[in-house]
C-alpha cells in the first residue's frame, strides 16, 4: 500500500524545489498520512477476520457443548430407561407358626415378634394391627395381613393363653380356639451386589401423601415449579450462608440431589456442579415430574442396618417402624424426612432428642407450607418417636442361604439374584433354625466341659444339623457348622463321612421287602449274631460287636436296637450288597456305595442332608420327596415367577417302610436310642445311633410323624473322639427335638393298609392262637404272616387241624370281603 501512495505522489506533486523547508515539511508528512491509513485499511479488514474467528469458537463451542449434551443425555436414558436400581433379592423364612403344646420361651415368641416389627402397646382396646399386649398369663396380638404367594392369610387378632412358658389355648377375638396362629415371614437374609445395599422399592402413588408432603417441606419446596435448577433456592442460600459466615444451607434440588447420587462422583469441583446442573435439566426435560420423585425416594440413603446400607423410605420404614411404607403415619414420615440431610449424625436410635427435636421442625414447615393442618401438627409432635427394636442383621441362616444359592443358578444367574430385588419364600423355619443353632453350640459346649480333652488340640469339635419335613422334602433348618465366621463349610451338604450303623436300616428295608418268593425275614424272625468271616479280596472280613460280645440267637427286632454287626452282616450277606445298595440309593444316598461286605455296616461316605432325605422317605411310608429349599420365587412388581411344586416318588412298599419305622421305634424305645426317652420326648419317634471305626464319626438320624433330623458331630480331620454316637450327636439331637415339639410329639406312624398285626409266639415266631402260652402282637406285610401254630398247640387242642383250616377260611373269606370293599369303594375295612 505504501509504494502505491508513493507513485501518486509523484505523479501530481508541484515544480518546487525539493530542498524548501515547505516541501521538506510536506514530505515528511505525507508518508506518515499515509501509513496512517494503511493502519485503518488494516483495521478494517481485520475486523471480519476477527468475527469469523469468534463464530468459529462460537461454533466450536457450540458443538462441543452439543455434544457433551448428548453425551450427558444418553448417560441419563440409560440409566432411566434401563434398570434404575440394583436391588438384593431378599429371602424370606417360612410362615411363623404359633401352635398351642409349644414352649413360648423356646421358640423366643416376644423375640419374634420384635423382629417382624410388631411393638408391645400400653392399652388393650383397641388394638392397632402390628401391636400386642401382654397381661399375666395372657398375649394378645393383632396380626398384620400375611403376605405370602401360597399361604395368604387376612389380618386377625388373637389371644394365646400361657401356663409358664408353654402355650395352652390360641383363640381369636370371638374366643373361638384356633389351635395354630400362623405369622408373617421373617426376613432370613439377602443377596447383595458389591455395594452392600438394600431397598424396598416403593410407587410414589402408593404411598400416602403426607410421606411425599414431608420429604418436599424439607428437602424441595418449590419442586413442581422449577425445571431442575432453582435460582431462587440458590440464591436464598447464598444469602443465608453469608449472613451466618459458613455453609448452613445447600441449593440443591431434589433432581440435583438425585443426578449427584445417580451418575456423579462426590468430588466437589466447580466442573461437577455445572454437569449436575445440567444433567438436572435434562432429567427434567425428559422425564415426569413423578417419575423424578419415584427414584430420589427409592434413592435417598436413610441409614445402616450393620454392614448394610438402607436406601429408600421402603426399607426405611422396615427398619425404623418394622412396617410397609405404605403404613406410616404423618409423624413417620417426618422422622424420615428429618434424617434424609444426615442419617448417620441424625439416627433416631442412637440420637432420640435430636432426632424429635428435628421432625417436629419438619413437621411445622409443613403445616407454615400448608402440607398439613395444624391440627394434625401438634398431635403428630405428641407423638413418641415409636420405633421398632433395632434387630441386628439376620445371621443364624448363612449357611443355609449359601445352600440355596447353589440351587438357584438352576433358575437364575447369580447376577439376577444380586440386582432384580426378587422375593424367594424359601421353606427354612426360623424358629427351628435357631433351635438347631443353639442345639449345636449347647451340646458341644457340654460336651467339652463333660470330656475336656474334646476342646484340647489345633481342631474344634464340630457337628451339623439338617431337618426336613417327611410329606413335602421342606429343609426346615440347617445348621453346617459350629461357627459360621470361622468356617463357611457345610458340613450338611458338602461333606461326606463314613455312616456307620445309621446305614443298618436299609439293610434291614432289603430284608423286609416283599419280592418274588418272600421277604428274606418279617418281624416275627430270629438272626444270628455269632462269629462271622467272610473272604475278600483284600482279606477274610471278620466283624465284631461294639461291645466285644456275641448273643447268639437274637429276635431280629433286637438286633437292630441292640445294633449287632455280626448278626447285622450275616443278615447282609443273605440279602447281598446289591440289593441293599439298591434300595439306599431309591431312599435317597447319591453318594457311591462301595460292593463290598462291610457296606451293611455303614462302609460308606455320605453327606448329612442324604441320610435325612433317606430316613424323611421311610417316615413317608416309602414316598421319596423331592428336596425343596424355597416354595416360590416373587419379582419386584409382585408377580410370582417361579414355584417349586412339591414332588414325590413310591421307591418302597410302604408296608415295608412301616416295618422298618417299628423297628427303628424299638431303637429309641429299648435299644441304643434309648437317652432321648430320657431326655423327656413322649410320642411316636423312630431313630438309629451310628458310631464309625475308632468313634471318628457320630450320628443320630430319625423322626417323629412331621420331621426328619439327622445331627453328625465329629472333627473335620478325622480324630478318635472315644464315645458312642449315644452320649454325642443323640443328645444334641433330643434336646433339639424335644424343643421343636415341647417333648409332646403329636400324631402317629399310621399303619398302611398292606400291614396287618397278627399275634405270634415270640419263642418261635409261629402263629399264636388262643392256646398258645405267648402273644406278641407282631406286625406283617399282608401274606407273609406265619401260617404254623406254636409247638404244643395239636396236643392241647384235639382237632387242631380242623381248628386250623377254619382259622385258614376265616383269613381267606376277611381277604375276599377286603378285596370287594375295596374294588367297590376303594376302601378297606
Amino acid at each position: 500500500m505504501g509504494s502505491l501512495w508513493e507513485t501518486s505522489a509523484k505523479l501530481q506533486a508541484p515544480p518546487h524545489d525539493a530542498s524548501s523547508p515547505t516541501m521538506a515539511r510536506r514530505r515528511s508528512r505525507g508518508p506518515a498520512s499515509g501509513a496512517g491509513r494503511s493502519r485503518r485499511r488494516r483495521a478494517g479488514a481485520g475486523g471480519p477476520r476477527l468475527r469469523r474467528a469468534l463464530w468459529l469458537v462460537a461454533l466450536a463451542a457450540g458443538l462441543a457443548l452439543g455434544f457433551e449434551t448428548a453425551r450427558l443425555d444418553q448417560i441419563v436414558r440409560d440409566r432411566f430407561e434401563g434398570r434404575l436400581f440394583r436391588v438384593p433379592s431378599k429371602v424370606l423364612s417360612a410362615p411363623v407358626v404359633v401352635a398351642t403344646g409349644l414352649d413360648a420361651e423356646a421358640l423366643d415368641l416376644e423375640g419374634t415378634l420384635a423382629r417382624l416389627g410388631y411393638r408391645p402397646h400400653a392399652a388393650e382396646e383397641p388394638l392397632p394391627p402390628g401391636r400386642y399386649v401382654r397381661r399375666g398369663t395372657r398375649l394378645r396380638i393383632h396380626r398384620r395381613p400375611v403376605d405370602h404367594p401360597t399361604r395368604p392369610e387376612p389380618a386377625l387378632e388373637a389371644e394365646l393363653e400361657l401356663a409358664g412358658a408353654r402355650i395352652e389355648a390360641i383363640r381369636d377375638a370371638r374366643g373361638r380356639a384356633l389351635g395354630v396362629l400362623m405369622l408373617e415371614p421373617e426376613l432370613v437374609g439377602a443377596y447383595y451386589g458389591p455395594d452392600r445395599a438394600q431397598r424396598e422399592l416403593v410407587r410414589v402413588g402408593e404411598l400416602p401423601p403426607h410421606v411425599v408432603d414431608a420429604v418436599l417441606a424439607v428437602e424441595d419446596q418449590r419442586f413442581f415449579e422449577h425445571g431442575g435448577v432453582d435460582v431462587f433456592r440458590i440464591l436464598g442460600a447464598l444469602l443465608a450462608n453469608l449472613r451466618s459466615g459458613r455453609v448452613i444451607q445447600g441449593g440443591s434440588t431434589l433432581t440435583q440431589q438425585l443426578v449427584k447420587n445417580f451418575f456423579l462422583t462426590p468430588e466437589r469441583s466447580l466442573t461437577r456442579k455445572v454437569q449436575e446442573a445440567w444433567m438436572s435439566l435434562l432429567v427434567e426435560a425428559r422425564y415426569e415430574k413423578s417419575a423424578i420423585l419415584e427414584a430420589y425416594l427409592n434413592e435417598i440413603y436413610l441409614g445402616q442396618r450393620g454392614a448394610t446400607a438402607v436406601h429408600g423410605v421402603g426399607e426405611a420404614s422396615r427398619l425404623y417402624f418394622g412396617k410397609d411404607a405404605r403404613e406410616l403415619s404423618p409423624a413417620e414420615a417426618a422422622l424420615l424426612a428429618a434424617t434424609i440431610n444426615n442419617p448417620n449424625g441424625r439416627s433416631p436410635f442412637r440420637f432420640p432428642e435430636e432426632a424429635r427435636a428435628r421432625r417436629d421442625l419438619v413437621l411445622e414447615m409443613m403445616g407454615a407450607q400448608g402440607r398439613l393442618e395444624p391440627a394434625l401438627v401438634a398431635a403428630a409432635q405428641s407423638e413418641p418417636l415409636g420405633l421398632a427394636p433395632l434387630t441386628p442383621e439376620p445371621r443364624e441362616a448363612r449357611y443355609f442361604l449359601d445352600y440355596l444359592q447353589r440351587q438357584l443358578p438352576e433358575f437364575y444367574a447369580a447376577d439376577a439374584l444380586t440386582s432384580e430385588g426378587l422375593r424367594i419364600y424359601s421353606t427354612l423355619d426360623l424358629q427351628l433354625q435357631r433351635l438347631a443353632a443353639r442345639a449345636i453350640r449347647e451340646g458341644l459346649e457340654q460336651l467339652e466341659r463333660d470330656f475336656p480333652r474334646l476342646a484340647r488340640g489345633p481342631q474344634r469339635l464340630e457337628a451339623c444339623l439338617v431337618a426336613l419335613r417327611p410329606q413335602t422334602g421342606e429343609v426346615l433348618a440347617l445348621v453346617g457348622g459350629r461357627d459360621y465366621g470361622r468356617s463357611q463349610f457345610d458340613r450338611c451338604t458338602q461333606a461326606r463321612r463314613p455312616v456307620g450303623s445309621a446305614f443298618k436300616p436299609f439293610v434291614y428295608a432289603a430284608a423286609l421287602e416283599p419280592i418274588v418268593g418272600g421277604p428274606a425275614i418279617t418281624l416275627a424272625s430270629w438272626l444270628d449274631d455269632s462269629p462271622l468271616r467272610v473272604a475278600t479280596p483284600s482279606g477274610p472280613w471278620q466283624p465284631d460287636n461294639f461291645d466285644h460280645t456275641f448273643h447268639g440267637r437274637v429276635p431280629v427286632g433286637e438286633a437292630l436296637a441292640l445294633s449287632l454287626n455280626a448278626a447285622t452282616a450275616r443278615l447282609g450277606q443273605q440279602v447281598g450288597v446289591e440289593r441293599i445298595a439298591d434300595v439306599a440309593r431309591r431312599l435317597g444316598i447319591e453318594s457311591p456305595l462301595p460292593a463290598v461286605p462291610s457296606l451293611a455296616l455303614g462302609a460308606a461316605d455320605v453327606a448329612p442332608l442324604e441320610l435325612a432325605l433317606a430316613y424323611a422317605t421311610l417316615a413317608n411310608g416309602g414316598v421319596r420327596p423331592g428336596l425343596r429349599a424355597f416354595e416360590d420365587v416373587v419379582d419386584a412388581e409382585g408377580a410370582r415367577v417361579e414355584r417349586q411344586p412339591i414332588r414325590g416318588e413310591r421307591v418302597l412298599d410302604p408296608g415295608t417302610a412301616f416295618l422298618v419305622t417299628q423297628l427303628l421305634a424299638g431303637v429309641v424305645d429299648r435299644g441304643t436310642g434309648r437317652p432321648a426317652r430320657a431326655a423327656g420326648l413322649r410320642g411316636p419317634l423312630a431313630g438309629k445311633t451310628g458310631t464309625t471305626n475308632d468313634e471318628y464319626d457320630t450320628w443320630f438320624a430319625g423322626y417323629t410323624p412331621d420331621l426328619a433330623v439327622v445331627v453328625w458331630v465329629g472333627f473335620d480331620a478325622p480324630r478318635s473322639l472315644g464315645l458312642a454316637a449315644s452320649r454325642v450327636a443323640l443328645p444334641i439331637w433330643a434336646r433339639f427335638v424335644r424343643d421343636a415339639t415341647g417333648g409332646e410329639i403329636a400324631g402317629r406312624f399310621e399303619a398302611p393298609r398292606e400291614v396287618e398285626l397278627v399275634d405270634v409266639d415270640p419263642e418261635t415266631g409261629a402263629l399264636a392262637l388262643a392256646g398258645c402260652p405267648r402273644h406278641q402282637p407282631t406286625w406283617f406285610v399282608r401274606g407273609t404272616a406265619p401260617r404254623e401254630t406254636c409247638p404244643g398247640f395239636e396236643v392241647a387242642f384235639p382237632g387242631v387241624d380242623d381248628a386250623r383250616r377254619a382259622w385258614g377260611g376265616l383269613r381267606e373269606r376277611a381277604e375276599r370281603r377286603r378285596g370287594w370293599l375295596r374294588r367297590l369303594f376303594g376302601i378297606d375295612d
